[in-house]
This record gives C-alpha cells, structure tokens and sequence, in this order.
C-alpha cells in the first residue's frame, strides 16, 4: 500500500497550526486583558467583553487562513518533500501569527493612547 503524503501532510499541518494559534490566543489575551482594563479605565465588564471579542476575531481570521493555506498543489512522494512542505507551511503561518500577535498589540496600544487623550463634547 502506497502512503500518501499528502494526507499525512494535512494530518500535521492541522492540529499544528490549530495549536499554534489556541496557544498565541491565550497568552496574548491573558496579557491583554491588562491592556483592556487601561484602555477602558477599569470597567472589566466591558474590558473583558472587547478582549473576547478580539479573541474570537483573532480564532477566525487565523484559523480561517491556516485553512486557505492547507493546500497543496502537487504530490509529496517522499518523506523528505513531507518535511520540506511541512516546514514551509508551518514556517510561514507562525511568520503570519508573529504578524497578527504583533498588530493586535499595536492595536492595544493605539486604545491605550487614544484612551488617554481627553474627551471633546461637540
């Protein structure tokens, strides 16, 4: 029986990248949640709400694009090439989770400064 790579591929690359984002997605939000109850002065209902929300947002778009990246367009005959694919695809989502952990700080930060400035009544 011949093992198809490709599947063995998809076996990896899931469970991996799934891993990989639960992992960021709880450290960054744990941390977070810091950043949130400054941003919003304190009020953990609504501080704890937006980071939940920024966490089912980050689940989506990340797990959303480790699947879009899954495929693979030709076929893997050997388990040199296995390993080579795997490590391209893994290599590259944990480049795009560095990316996205890196704009959600820079979006914890802009709260935190745009909270910072005085309110304007109109």
């Amino acid at each position: 029986m011949e093992t198809n790579f490709v599947l063995v591929s998809y076996y990896v690359y899931l469970p991996v990248t799934i891993l990989l984002t639960l992992y960021v997605a709880h450290v960054l939000f744990k941390q977070g949640r810091i950043f949130m109850l400054d941003i919003f002065k304190g009020r953990a209902e609504i501080a704890d709400a937006t980071n939940h929300l920024f966490k089912v947002g980050f689940y989506l778009l990340n797990i959303g694009f480790a699947l879009m990246m899954m495929e693979t367009n030709y076929d893997i005959i050997s388990a040199q090439e296995l390993v080579e694919v795997l490590s391209n695809k893994i290599g590259w989502f944990s480049v795009y989770l560095g990316i996205m952990l890196f704009f959600n700080l820079f979006l914890f930060f802009r709260g935190k400064r745009k909270s910072a400035q005085p309110t304007q009544l109109l």
